[in-house]
């Protein structure tokens, strides 16, 4: 079964509306140098703080030291670490050490076949892979939350190759996951201005229509 993260998480309530329609996975969003959804970091504490067990929850960083990282997840506690800038391999094994239990997941931002190359190098260093359409060389960085596709072929070639579990991310919504899903192969999809209003706030109505479409397809493989 496709695992669903919803991201952007910006209240409580958002948090408990996402799991009450099934999602896996909540990310929240600390500071980043562009894009939508970041909130303070006191409620995203307070926020994970009441997510119910067996769902995860994600902390998006744009932090790239292993100490800072460290610091913010330890104030934060969260059950996941989501890299959204490149990490170093030395910072990665000191993620490891100084944050036992604490799930990896690196961003890839998809934009040519150097990405495959940086999943290969990444992978058997972090617990998963998501791949998203950002683009960090921008002299303003973009991390993610663009509401565009990236080239699903390269995203398909990665999950064949990295030999970690890899979330589906970038412009995903209840019109387009399906066909994603069976591009691509993901372990789960990862979406957030396609479940929101124009104003950013979590729309119940394309909430529902996105988790029946992921289910749709799970019911017919």
């Amino acid at each position: 079964m496709t695992r669903i993260k919803i991201c952007c998480i910006q209240n409580v309530e958002e948090a408990l509306m996402a799991v009450r329609y099934g999602a896996s996975a909540l990310g929240l969003v600390s500071a980043m140098p562009s894009g939508p959804g970041p909130i303070p970091e006191d409620r995203i504490a307070s926020i994970a703080a009441t997510v119910p067990p067996g769902v995860s929850t994600f902390l998006l960083t744009s932090l790239q030291d292993a100490d800072s990282i460290i610091r913010q997840q330890r104030r934060l506690r969260t059950s996941t670490l989501q890299l959204v800038d490149e990490v170093s391999i030395e910072a990665l094994k000191e993620l490891r050490t100084g944050l036992p239990g604490i799930k990896l997941v690196q961003v890839i931002h998809v934009r040519n076949e150097e990405s495959v190359k940086e999943a290969m190098t990444v992978g058997p260093h972090v617990d998963g892979i998501l791949l998203d359409s950002g683009n960090p060389s921008l002299p303003v960085k973009v991390l993610g939350g663009t509401g565009k596709t990236h080239d699903w072929a390269l995203s398909k070639e990665i999950v064949d190759r990295c030999g970690k579990p890899v979330f589906l991310a970038g412009g995903l919504r209840a019109e387009n996951v399906r066909e994603a899903i069976e591009r691509v192969g993901p372990y789960a999809v990862d979406v957030c201005s396609g479940v929101r209003t124009g104003e950013g706030f979590l729309d119940e109505e394309k909430l529902s229509a996105f988790m029946k479409a992921v289910r749709s397809l799970d019911q017919t493989s």
